[in-house]
């Protein structure tokens, strides 16, 4: 039987920083990935660009050293805000493959856990996998190890493990796309012009490519440049209301002439949200060849494989982090995030919507990954309540809860006798 020091369930954004940080600091890691690549919301979900948070955030060894790797394939770029977070995220795919295989991280892809045996000082694992590496079809792996992550984004290690959840709330999920064949020089002339609001649409150029945002919302907390489109489409028929409840488009870097979407907004709980939400991308982008000038010949290139999920479950650890901790910035002696990104709570109902600017940098502490002493949780799903959750979950935190908690164990295990 194979052992570890650490085994992390799930390649997403926190798994990854994680994993590479433990694997650089000489721990024995295994991480176990369900899909035939890493990255998570990034690659599968495309969620891109990632938020910008905090100037004095730490833990960002992992997201620097990813960063640097990207931009040396010209899949990265830092926009006029100074976000760091514009990546491509099939690049992001080949990079993370190279990060964590030059730290020595162990990766099982296409494979889940299947039990879980509890010890007194580790635990065993049987993971069932169908990767072509172990050169057979649903073979069980058989491993033990003494620390386990949970960094699935929907708890299920805890799950499995009878862990205590907090109250389950729920935000609208999202199935994000990408155009190519956008002519993203006229179409930024033109939404430059159109949208005279900066803080909506903004533009400039890096490397001699354009690169762009804009948004519209069916609320009227601002005056969108865009709603006498909205309006027009949905009386023609090219869109439902419920399409234009949510859109927001940014470049991808690397790639000139493509648009990613962080839309459609799924509002409702359908039986089969891929089939509304597929759907809801036809008419998006019908829309965006009838009206916005430059999408003429564009066409939709690339669909997310799973939904962009905001929050999940949520377990129950050693400290509830709350949303007045956020609000008062209440420090902590061990954090593992510094970040000042708003309480970002999105509604399937018109004007119900919050984005809560925070006036002042807060902490997450490490309690709040601790389940138990051997028992550890990154991403969505940490100890938090439901307002500073929805502030914790963005790319970057995920990122730095993942490396801080690396470094934890690198402690740990450094001072313990029971090293594997």
């Amino acid at each position: 039987m194979n052992k570890y020091d650490l085994v992390i369930v799930g390649g997403g954004t926190a798994g990854c920083a994680c994993a590479y940080v433990a694997g650089k600091l000489g721990l024995k890691v295994l991480l176990v990935e369900k899909n035939s690549f890493l990255g998570g919301s990034i690659t599968s979900s495309l969620v891109i660009p990632a938020m910008k948070t905090s100037e004095n955030s730490i833990n960002n060894d992992f997201f620097n050293k990813l960063y640097e790797e990207l931009a040396n394939l010209k899949g990265a770029i830092t926009y006029i805000d100074g976000n760091k977070g514009w990546f491509n995220p099939e690049l992001t795919k080949i990079v993370l493959d190279k990060m964590l295989c030059d730290v020595n991280v162990e990766i099982l892809f296409e494979s889940n856990i299947e039990i879980i045996e509890e010890n007194l000082l580790s635990y065993t694992v049987t993971i069932c996998s169908n990767n072509f590496q172990l050169k057979s079809n649903n073979l069980l792996v058989h491993i033990e190890t003494k620390y386990l992550v949970d960094a699935t984004g929907d708890a299920k290690i805890c799950e499995k493990l009878n862990c205590e959840f907090l109250e389950k709330k729920l935000q609208p999920t999202n199935l994000r796309f990408i155009m190519s064949g956008v002519n993203t020089k006229e179409f930024s002339q033109w939404i430059m012009e159109f949208d005279k609001d900066r803080n909506v649409s903004t533009c400039c150029e890096i490397n001699g490519n354009i690169y762009l945002s804009t948004a519209y919302t069916w609320d009227n907390n601002v005056n969108w440049a865009l709603k006498p489109l909205f309006k027009r489409a949905i009386e023609d028929g090219v869109i439902t209301e419920e399409d234009s409840n949510y859109f927001q488009i940014f470049s991808v870097a690397g790639t000139p002439d493509s648009i990613a979407f962080n839309c459609p907004r799924l509002l409702s709980s359908p039986q089969n949200p891929y089939i509304e939400g597929r759907a809801s991308i036809l008419r998006l982008s019908n829309f965006c060849k009838k009206y916005l000038r430059g999408f003429e010949k564009a066409y939709i290139s690339s669909i997310a494989n799973s939904l962009g999920v905001r929050v999940s479950n949520r377990v129950k650890g050693r400290y509830i982090y709350t949303a007045e901790d956020l609000r008062t910035g209440k420090k902590f002696k061990n954090p593992v995030v510094i970040s000042n990104y708003p309480i970002d709570v999105h509604s399937n109902k018109k004007d119900s919507s919050t984005l809560e600017k925070v006036y002042r940098e807060y902490q997450l502490p490490i309690e709040s990954l601790i389940v138990k002493d051997n028992l550890f949780v990154i991403g969505r799903c940490i100890s938090a309540d439901f307002e500073a959750q929805a502030a914790l979950r963005i790319i970057p935190s995920c990122f730095s809860m993942g490396e801080g908690l690396a470094k934890y164990l690198s402690e740990v295990v450094g001072n313990s006798m029971n090293v594997f």
